[in-house]
């Protein structure tokens, strides 16, 4: 059973969201790291980018599969983790604790619109 967090908000597209302020910070659920296998490469944005709710901003790649990255918030990529260029597989170790992006959020209420946790855990058990 993949790990869901009750405090976060979930895109159907299995990225994860939390929100503190204005600032969303993004990565991708346990679900999706399960589903993908040992990560080999995160493609991020460049801090400055704009990123838009339901369109493409990176992609994770695995040995066995490449999966796009999709914002579940629209706004300006403040930060990225830096971490992952050298560690990918820092998100198959936990994929909460090792965010993809900060975005300074330009619409707090796409963040509402967002799965809720139990929500989530439906569509991964379909």
């Amino acid at each position: 059973m993949s790990k869901i967090l009750d405090d976060l908000r979930y895109a159907e597209s299995h990225e994860w969201v939390r929100l503190e302020g204005d600032v969303a910070t993004v990565g991708i659920t346990d679900y999706a790291q399960h589903a993908l296998g040992s990560i080999v490469y995160v493609d991020m944005p460049e801090v400055g980018d704009e990123v838009t709710a339901g369109e493409d901003f990176g992609a994770v790649e695995s040995v066995k599969a490449a999966s796009d990255l999709i914002s579940p918030v629209s706004g300006e990529v403040i930060e990225i983790n830096e971490a992952l260029e050298d560690e990918p597989e820092l998100v198959n170790a936990d994929a909460f604790e090792n965010w993809i992006m900060k975005v300074k959020v330009s619409d707090p209420a796409e963040v509402d619109a967002l799965l809720d946790a139990a929500a989530y855990a439906k569509i991964c058990e379909e």
